[in-house]
């Protein structure tokens, strides 16, 4: 094996270093982009047009443990490779109006939606919905269903309640309250899992199970930790849930649980990120995570998903490019861009398609729909 720059004959590392990056207490640096996707060298403010050296893969890890990182300098390269996205489009008259973007939600046949009058499906149900209390400093209704279409539940997101409703009886069967304390800066923590449960925040810094429609609880009450719980995102096959909670500093912490495990098993952390949390994730597939943005700080990030793979939450890759309202289907990333809804191939790192001017708010099974002035835009790909 050859030897490398760094005296060591092992296997080169994915980043060159300056000089000053191999010393045992290295300085603050630079992530200086290569023009390859996301790769970049580690470099200190003193070396950013100096040569560099070709190091193994434990100096180029240790560059970065010391020192913080100073941002990003150069372009990072958007791999674009467009082509045809094949699909069904359908329009189809539906005068109802969210309440908000957040207010449009999947059942396994249609819609639901969340307005001024309560619930309304397309098949013409209705169901009144006294609605928790909006108090906050930003508060946003938002609507979640479980796939079987039987329950749903509205939340107030940045707000501190929650209730579950049953649609066979239209009856509610869950209430919930997080209390007041700093929930204006994530959305209400509640997802559907699996076999009949919520999940849901009863406090600032507690999750809980329960059965449904009983209410029954599910989780012992004994565990509460230092972190704000936040949106919370179930995997394809429920076997994972990722937690977009933050701490004090503050620090957004995105955050896996295995619920085979149950959630006091403490679970993983994929990344740290300062002053940055809140953002747009989705599972690629049961057991890969894509969460936007690349970087360790909110004013130094660059637009892009990183890759987690559980169980361990290692990053399996990253890419640049996608920023905004973001869902999995069949491997691949379907973003709600400028331009319309982008489909990336997250194997290869680059978009392979755009649906021009379309902007979707919800997705169910590759059917992504809008809806505007009483006409349900849908696109179903192939």
């Amino acid at each position: 094996m050859e030897l490398l720059e760094c005296g060591h004959a092992a296997v080169t590392g994915p980043s060159r270093v300056c000089e000053h990056m191999l010393v045992e207490e290295s300085p603050d640096f630079y992530r200086v982009l290569t023009g390859s996707g996301v790769r970049y060298d580690v470099v200190c403010a003193e070396c950013v047009e100096k040569p560099l050296l070709t190091v193994c893969e434990g100096c180029a890890e240790r560059a970065e443990d010391w020192g913080d990182s100073l941002g990003w300098k150069g372009t990072p390269e958007i791999r674009l490779e467009d082509r045809f996205v094949a699909g069904t489009v359908r329009s189809e008259s539906w005068d109802v109006q969210p309440l908000n973007g957040r207010c449009l939600a999947p059942l396994p046949r249609g819609w639901l939606a969340l307005t001024e009058s309560g619930l309304v499906d397309q098949a013409g149900f209705t169901c009144e919905v006294v609605l928790p209390v909006a108090h906050g400093k930003k508060p946003l209704l938002a609507l979640h269903t479980s796939a079987d279409g039987r329950y749903a539940a509205v939340g107030v997101d940045y707000g501190s309640q929650a209730i579950v409703l049953d649609l066979s009886t239209k009856a509610v069967v869950l209430e919930v309250d997080r209390g007041a304390y700093h929930v204006e800066w994530t959305p209400y923590p509640i997802a559907f899992l699996p076999g009949d449960r919520v999940v849901a925040a009863t406090k600032w810094n507690r999750l809980d199970v329960f059965a449904l429609p009983s209410g029954e609880l599910l989780t012992d009450r004994e565990s509460e930790g230092p972190f704000f719980h936040g949106r919370l995102t179930p995997s394809p096959g429920g076997r994972w849930v990722l937690n977009d909670r933050w701490v004090w500093g503050p620090a957004g912490l995105p955050h896996v649980v295995d619920l085979e495990a149950g959630l006091r098993d403490g679970g993983v952390q994929l990344a740290q990120r300062w002053y940055a949390w809140d953002q747009p994730v989705a599972w690629v597939s049961d057991d890969v995570v894509a969460v936007q943005r690349l970087g360790e700080d909110d004013e130094l990030m660059i637009d892009g998903v990183g890759l987690y793979a559980m169980p361990a939450g290692r990053r399996v890759g990253a890419f640049a490019g996608p920023a905004g309202l973001m869902w999995g289907h069949k491997g691949l990333l379907y973003v709600v861009g400028a331009e319309g809804l982008e489909v990336w191939d997250s194997e290869r790192g680059a978009r392979i398609g755009l649906v021009q001017g379309f902007r979707p708010i919800a997705h169910r099974d590759g059917t992504f729909v809008s809806i505007n002035d009483g006409v349900l835009d849908s696109f179903s790909v192939d």
